[in-house]
């Protein structure tokens, strides 16, 4: 999918959230999420590549909010806190969001694989 292109070239965050919101009009069931799959793969010949995945769900909003973040961060509502993606602080959002629950779950996964030291931050 070309989300960063969803309105089309040249690549706009304000377009895409406005044609978004078009699209959602008359739309009652708001729910969204955004998921991420890592894959590492240490060689082509890698007989069992490590696959992380992460999920943030929420809600599609009409008006924006917040000032932080990029994209469609303005009109993701997170299901758990009540706040768009452009509201929560970069350490919640990453707390929180597909990408961070992602290389949360890879990294234990190295771990438990012995492929990364223990005194790594997950």
């Amino acid at each position: 999918m070309l989300s960063a292109r969803y309105a089309g070239e040249p690549k706009s965050d304000a377009r895409n959230n406005a044609k978004l919101v078009a699209a959602m009009r008359g739309v009652a069931d708001r729910r969204a999420h955004y998921a991420c799959v890592l894959v590492l793969v240490e060689s082509a010949e890698d007989p069992e590549p490590v696959i992380a995945e992460g999920r943030w769900h929420g809600r599609v909003i009409d008006a924006p909010r917040g000032t932080g973040g990029f994209g469609y961060d303005p009109h993701f509502e997170d299901l758990a806190s009540g706040l768009t993606g452009a509201e929560l602080p970069l350490e919640r959002k990453n707390a929180l969001s597909h990408r961070g629950k992602a290389m949360r779950e890879l990294l234990t996964k190295l771990v438990e694989r012995e492929l990364v030291p223990e005194g790594i931050e997950r």
